[in-house]
Parts: C-alpha cells; structure tokens; sequence
C-alpha cells in the first residue's frame, strides 16, 4: 500500500537541486514526497506544479520555533535538505526536532564537491553541520555530487545570457587538465533515491557522480559540438591561481564589509571553489575515497552513468543553454 511507503521531507525542493531530488524520488516509486516551503512560496507557480505532481506541500521555515519544526516533521521517516546556501547554519533546529519526533535518517544539504576544511568557507559550514548531527545521534548520510556537468561546458556564441556569465564559462583554470568529478543535474534524484533506501549508506559519506574530466576536454567538446570551433576557442579566458587568489582576497575582503553583496560572495566564494577543483585537485575520485566516500557507481552499478559527451550533445541542443548556469549552491 501506498501509505506504508517511507515519507521523505525535503526542504529546499523547489531549487534546482532540490527539484531534482524530488523528480527522482517520485520517479522511483518507492516514497511519499513531501516539501517544505515558506509561507510566501505557497502560491507560487513552482509549488503548484509539485502539489499536482503529487507532492505533500508542508508550509514552514528553517526559523520556526522548535515546536512548530516538530509539527511540520510529523509522520516523516527521512529527511532530505536542500536548502539555500545563505541559510545552511539554519539546519540545526531541523536537524534537532527531527531526531526528537523519530526521523531515521538525514541527509543535510552538501550537494557539491568534496574536500579539507579551511579550503572554502561554505564547506566549512557544512561540515560544522555534519558535526552537529553526528553529536545528535540521529541517523545521516552526507551526500556530494561533484560538480554540475551544466556548468562545466563553455557556452556557446549563440548564448543571450549576461556577458559575466559566458566568460565564466570560457574560463580555463591553469593548464585546465585537472580531472573533475562531474554529475548531470537533473540525474542526481535518480541516484538519491537509491542511496536513501540503502542500508549501507547509513551514517556513511556517498559520493555522486557520472564521469570524470578535465576542463580543458570540456571545452574541446564544446567547440566541436557546439559549432563555434575556433571561434569558440578564441573566447577562453585563461586563469592562473595567482589570480584566482586574489580574487579570494579581494572578494572575501568585500564580502566582510558587506554580506550582502552578491558580487563579492560570488568573487569570494566562487574562488574558492574554482581553487578547490582546479588548483588542489580536490573534486577527484580519489580524494573523494581518501576522504572515506562510497562511489555511487559502484554501490548501484544499475543505473546508468552519463558521460560528459553525451551530455554536451544534449546541451548544446538546448534553445538557451546559458539559463543552467544560474546555481543555487
């Protein structure tokens, strides 16, 4: 019967991750879904699509007091968060009422890259997370997806998005052969749903991805299958970690005067990330299993793997493939 499936509450789930996540979920058939959206979000276009998806619409905030938490985490056997970046410190209350009214497991919000402390301070946010559940005692599984293959490709000439934006695209880090773990976004709910039933994934840390390349073969893909060609190369941005470290320092610097430019946080943090992958070589498999990961691939070697070609074939296909680089981190 329907009602003895497990339920899965998912904050966040009207993002573009979060969205993922509940597609694959009610694809497999295999839970209740429910979403946790705020007040102000109930009648907006993207709720009224979950609701008639068949999504349980559970209306609160990550600021609510403890006991209307608890209210909203009734009946809920996992928990799955995808919350907005800014409000990952805001997890914990969650997390708390949720090991109080019986959710079995957690999964909080990463789905991103692996990798050390004091590297990135979103990371670091997220692994002071990560401590605070372990010390709940409540069940959790971290989960980390590598890096959006949507973001990984150069855009093409024909792209009408801001102009900050392609050249992000066309960017090459350092001699760009770094390999990158690198998943589909719209493919992470399929391997969630897999990894949420999965008895071994228990109080375990699992690793989501569907190739493995450099930047450089990225965009070598993409001024073959783009069109563009030469033209195309022509466009890339060549970006030494001289630079990237100061744009690190000058964006952190602005970003402490104010929080809420969103330029310095993206110059900030976005450094720090392209550090993390291109320069410490820490989006790799093989940090990932250093850093104690299990590869989803070969734990659920039934679910298919896209490779980044056949993805940029997809992509390129695409009427506007600019739009999937605006991310919710």
């Amino acid at each position: 019967m329907a009602t003895n499936k497990p339920l899965v509450l998912v904050p966040g789930g009207t993002g573009y991750t979060g969205r993922s996540i509940v597609n694959g979920l009610l694809k497999s058939g295999n839970f209740r879904v429910a979403v946790l959206v705020r007040p102000t979000s109930v009648t907006k276009p993207a709720t009224e699509e979950l609701k008639a998806s068949g999504v349980e619409i559970r209306v609160g905030s990550l600021t609510d007091d403890y006991e209307k938490l608890k209210q909203v985490l009734q009946g809920v056997d996992i928990l799955v968060s995808a919350v907005d970046f800014r409000v990952l410190g805001e997890q914990r209350e969650l997390f708390r009422a949720a090991k109080e009214v019986g959710v079995q497991r957690v999964v909080p919000c990463d789905w991103a890259t692996p990798g050390a402390r004091g590297v990135r301070v979103l990371t670091d946010k997220k692994l002071e997370i990560h401590d605070y559940v372990k010390e709940l005692g409540i069940g959790y599984t971290i989960i980390d997806v590598g890096w959006w293959m949507q973001l990984y490709l150069p855009l093409p000439l024909r792209s009408k998005v801001a102009q900050t934006l392609k050249e992000m695209s066309w960017s090459l880090y350092g001699s760009g052969e770094t390999k990158n773990l690198l998943t589909n976004l719209h493919h992470i709910g399929t391997w969630v749903a897999k990894i949420i039933a999965d008895p071994r994934t228990l109080n375990k840390y699992v690793i989501i991805w569907e190739d493995e390349a450099t930047q450089k073969y990225a965009h070598e893909l993409g001024e073959r299958i783009s069109g563009d060609g030469d033209a195309l190369k022509a466009k890339r941005i060549l970006v030494s970690e001289e630079q990237v470290k100061k744009d690190i320092s000058e964006g952190g610097a602005a970003f402490a005067k104010d929080p809420n430019n969103i330029l310095a946080a993206s110059k900030y943090m976005g450094g720090q990330y392209m550090n993390s992958m291109h320069f410490l070589q820490e989006n790799t498999l093989e940090n990932a299993k250093r850093l104690g990961y299990l590869d989803a691939r070969e734990l659920y070697p039934d679910v298919p793997a896209q490779f980044l070609e056949e993805f940029a074939k997809e992509f390129y296909s695409l009427p506007e493939p600019g739009e999937s680089r605006l991310r919710d981190w």
